[in-house]
């Protein structure tokens, strides 16, 4: 029987809340992972930057890393070297805390930590977070909480490795091949054999066919077993034995980037989800393709299209060739013509000119975006800087301390 003209808006009535029934199921049904669905985030993350040059260039960098990629990734970064900031109030506002080089070392600051870990809360720990010569200190970080015990050894010098993934089914790990290669970083083994402690989950180790590591021979590592990323079962932790970069020390240079690694930058971003109580893996972004829009309306172009290292980089009238078409990497990378843009000799006083050379995985070939439309070298926290200022053609580029000028302004391709 078909509805009278006065029964059919109730029947579409009932219609569309069947419908909009019907999707909401379907909302609801959606994995939590869902980058539509996902809940934002705060992470904090302590440091002191003061002692060794290649941890310093590691804070640096994840000072300048962290935020772009929480920005893509829907949390946000907030780095203090004030670890009086370590108490129970202010970390009610974050689900995450990172060390990046230490650990608290007060009686205060330890207390509100382990309260807060205890109580769910996040970490992310890095490297020398763990370095102790002595656990009396605080038993249950060293002891209990990371499993380690005292700082036994370390590899020598610094080198990037294959990483053997050991909990695949863990969150962290989602996605990732059975090996993946590590960014360059100096290792460390412990007292304790995290194998024999049931409550450790090692997540990946050093995979056997990577010896020997190291390239001081009195300290290179032959063989053995050494677990470099693990968890915690009681909590939501994650530890990881990098976050030290090749350094040139008589110069102070860095010279390798701990984020060169694009697998190594998913696990990183999948523990920090997991750490803050969202699960389901981290797609790493794809690269856009086209021209980078800078100073004065001008293009950013490699001079006349010459691909031999060390071609300079410079500002030119915008015209559509392959000299000014980039591609934004998913590790920070930016390339044209099959070469990436580069800080010359890994420099990092103002004024160091920026260049075309060959892909080679070093920081001198990272940039991330910054304040203002600025791109950032993390290794040596400047900017990208028309040279003057000025918007003529020919104006080379180079690195130079951030000013939130319009010099320092850009484009990238979307």
């Amino acid at each position: 029987m078909m509805p009278s003209r006065t029964q059919a808006p109730l029947h579409c009535v009932l219609l569309r809340l069947l419908a909009l029934f019907a999707v909401l199921l379907g909302v609801q049904a959606a994995p939590a992972y869902s980058a539509h669905a996902a809940t934002p985030f705060k992470v904090i993350a302590f440091y002191d930057g003061t002692y060794d040059a290649a941890h310093i260039s590691f804070d640096h960098e994840a000072n300048a890393w962290f935020p772009q990629a929480g920005a893509q990734n829907g949390f946000t970064y907030t780095a203090t070297t004030d670890w009086s900031q370590l108490n129970t109030a202010n970390l009610a506002n974050y689900q995450v805390v990172m060390f990046l080089d230490d650990y608290p070392h007060t009686a205060a600051q330890q207390s509100a930590f382990q309260t807060y870990i205890t109580n769910g809360g996040g970490f992310i720990g890095f490297h020398v977070s763990a370095y102790n010569d002595d656990t009396s200190d605080w038993p249950w970080y060293h002891n209990t909480f990371l499993g380690t015990g005292t700082f036994r050894s370390n590899s020598w010098g610094p080198t990037s490795e294959t990483l053997r993934i050991e909990d695949a089914g863990h969150s962290a790990t989602a996605g990732l091949p059975a090996t993946i290669a590590s960014s360059v970083s100096e290792w460390y083994s412990w007292q304790n054999d995290l194998r024999q402690n049931p409550d450790i989950d090692i997540l990946a180790s050093l995979d056997p066919s990577t010896f020997p590591v190291g390239t001081d021979p009195n300290q290179t590592w032959y063989s053995g077993y050494y677990p470099i990323v693990w968890s915690n079962r009681h909590y939501r932790m994650v530890y990881n034995n990098f976050g030290h970069n090749a350094m040139d020390y008589s110069t102070n240079t860095t010279l390798s980037s701990t984020f060169a690694s694009a697998q190594q930058n998913q696990l990183l971003l999948q523990e920090i989800k997991w750490a803050a109580g969202q699960t389901g893996p981290v797609t790493p972004p794809t690269g856009a393709t086209g021209p980078i829009h800078g100073y004065g309306g001008k293009c950013v172009d490699v001079a006349g299209a010459n691909t031999a290292n060390g071609t300079a980089v410079q500002l030119y009238d915008c015209n559509g060739t392959a000299a000014q078409n980039w591609t934004v990497g998913s590790a920070g990378t930016l390339t044209a013509l099959g070469k990436c843009m580069d800080v010359t000799s890994a420099g990092t006083a103002d004024g160091t000119k920026v260049r075309l050379y060959d892909c080679n995985g070093t920081g001198s070939q990272l940039w991330q975006p910054g304040a203002g439309g600025s791109l950032v070298n993390p290794q040596s926290g400047k900017c990208l800087d028309a040279t003057g200022p000025s918007s003529a053609n020919g104006t080379r580029l180079q690195i130079w301390s951030c000013t939130g000028a319009a010099n320092q302004s850009w484009t990238l391709p979307s």
